[in-house]
């Protein structure tokens, strides 16, 4: 099914789900089950029992303009990955035989934007037109999604190095859940070489997530250029483990011709200890190093510069600006700030809330609409912004309360889809629901969607690809794409073969 771990279920997954009788049959036959190996799985799916396979020289035929070159790249790897390195048999006859992929694009415009449509429908073979697949999609970032499907649905045969598409012919139609459909990953704690980051964006591409929030800067480390304030990035942990301006539009155009968003997110007031090595004005003082100094008009400066820069590059709808895990003390320690703190008739509660709404500010001014983490709506969510979505991590209920108040709301309850959770099992991050207990129809629409977080405390380059997956990819049925399965199914997992 694919070369490496981190394809679609890492591993070839069988899916072994019933149909909507509560009766299926299986590939062999046998009463009671259903042999599927497409994850997640599409929201509709019917099949046959005939098997085709792939011309030597299966080609894409679209009339759409492709200006990019966004599809035909695509196409082009699917077939790379489905060869395995391997050469494909010339040898076969023409009966069966399946000599390309025609590819409908309804929409000219190739912008990837919040919202976008990412629907599609995948017939194989084409009816009138057997020896031809047929995949239809409104975008071309919903056909990129119909082209990870139909590489789902083939296999290289090594016995006969020929790649076959089993239980033809097959009628598929999906959508997404939700429009938002994320994997945080973090540069702080450890830092991730480019090539790294891309590994992950393409697999995320395999289980349809769309967003990569990219925590890009913690206490730890500042490990990103900042033109406007190049100090910033003192706080890298070395001149080797730093990332350029350009190393940052690299990555937003590589996930972008994967129709993936990147969230950029600096974490206000609190996790920002690196910032202070090139700036120490930001902190406190020397020995009180954070949260950021919220009496100093040049600690929002700093803050305005970094998304004036941000804008330039990050072209996603949102932003995130942290806000979490914020420990005042410092405030009230320091004699300058406690001074402005009297002066101004607030106490340390009162400053962080105005810290976060001061970002917020700024955020709006840049063109952007805001991320921030629960306790920003757990301390003063009546005061956050309206453009504010509220990114839940704590635990369950808290999203009930943010829909109720009107306000968007992310989930990643730290219980469920924490992946540095080392034991927290694939089956829980499969069963959680982003939409527990929240019934009414106008509230549902304002979960834009979930996100798995794999943190950096304990992962670098040499293991976040098999700490992120599988589990990642049992979570992208529940986090928004495939059809919404409310039973754990059977995963019968071997390795690919080649």
């Amino acid at each position: 099914m694919r070369t490496a771990v981190v394809a679609a279920f890492l591993v070839t997954a069988t899916v072994l789900v019933g149909n909507g009788s509560g009766r299926a049959v299986n590939e062999h036959g046998r009463d009671g089950e259903l042999d599927i190996n497409i994850w997640p799985m599409p929201e509709s799916v019917s099949r046959g029992h005939r098997k085709l396979y792939l011309s030597p020289n299966f080609h894409l035929a679209s009339e759409y303009a492709d200006g990019s070159g966004v599809l035909k790249d695509a196409f082009s790897k699917m077939v790379n990955l489905l060869l395995m390195g391997h050469e494909a048999s010339s040898n076969l006859s023409s009966f069966h035989l399946l000599q390309g992929l025609h590819v409908v694009i309804l929409s000219p415009d190739h912008q990837l934007q919040y919202g976008t449509d990412e629907s599609y429908k995948l017939l194989v073979p084409a009816p009138g037109k057997q020896d031809y697949a047929h995949l239809e999609a409104q975008t071309v970032y919903g056909a990129l999604h119909g082209l990870q499907t139909f590489s789902q649905l083939c296999y290289f045969n090594s016995a006969t190095s020929v790649i076959e598409v089993r239980m033809a012919p097959w009628t598929i139609i999906d959508q997404p859940r939700f429009s938002y459909r994320g994997l945080l990953i973090d540069t702080s704690r450890h830092y991730q070489p480019l090539s790294m980051i891309k590994k992950v964006i393409d697999a995320m591409s395999y289980a349809k997530l769309n967003v990569l929030h990219w925590h890009i800067v913690d206490t730890q480390s500042f490990p990103l250029e900042i033109p406007s304030y190049p100090k910033l990035w003192n706080g890298a942990f070395s001149v080797s483990e730093r990332y350029t301006f350009s190393d940052a539009a690299e990555i937003v155009s590589y996930a972008e011709r994967l129709g993936i968003h990147v969230l950029a997110e600096i974490d206000v007031p609190g996790h920002a200890l690196s910032w202070g090595k090139g700036y120490p004005s930001l902190w406190p003082s020397k020995g009180c190093q954070q949260p950021l100094d919220v009496s100093n008009d040049f600690t929002f400066k700093v803050i305005d510069g970094i998304l004036s820069d941000f804008s330039k590059i990050f072209k996603f709808k949102f932003v995130h600006l942290g806000g979490d895990e914020v420990d005042t003390s410092c405030w009230a320690s320091t004699p300058h700030i406690a001074k402005w703190l009297k002066k101004h008739g607030m106490n340390e509660s009162e400053a962080y809330q105005y810290f976060v709404l001061q970002a917020q500010k700024i955020a709006l001014s840049h063109g952007y609409e805001i991320v921030n983490w629960e306790e920003t709506f757990n301390n003063f969510g009546s005061k956050l912004s309206r453009k504010t979505v509220v990114h839940n991590w704590l635990g369950g209920g808290v999203a009930q309360q943010v829909v109720a108040s009107g306000l968007r709301c992310i989930v990643s309850n730290q219980d469920k889809w924490y992946l540095d959770h080392l034991d927290t099992p694939w089956q829980d991050f499969y069963m959680n629901e982003p939409l527990t207990n929240i019934t009414a129809i106008e509230q549902q629409k304002l979960v834009i969607g979930g996100q798995v977080c794999m943190w950096g405390e304990t992962v670098d380059g040499s293991d976040i690809e098999q700490t992120i997956w599988p589990r990642a990819a049992a979570a992208a049925v529940k986090s928004g794409y495939g059809h919404l399965m409310t039973s754990l199914p059977r995963i019968q997992v071997k390795l690919p073969e080649g």
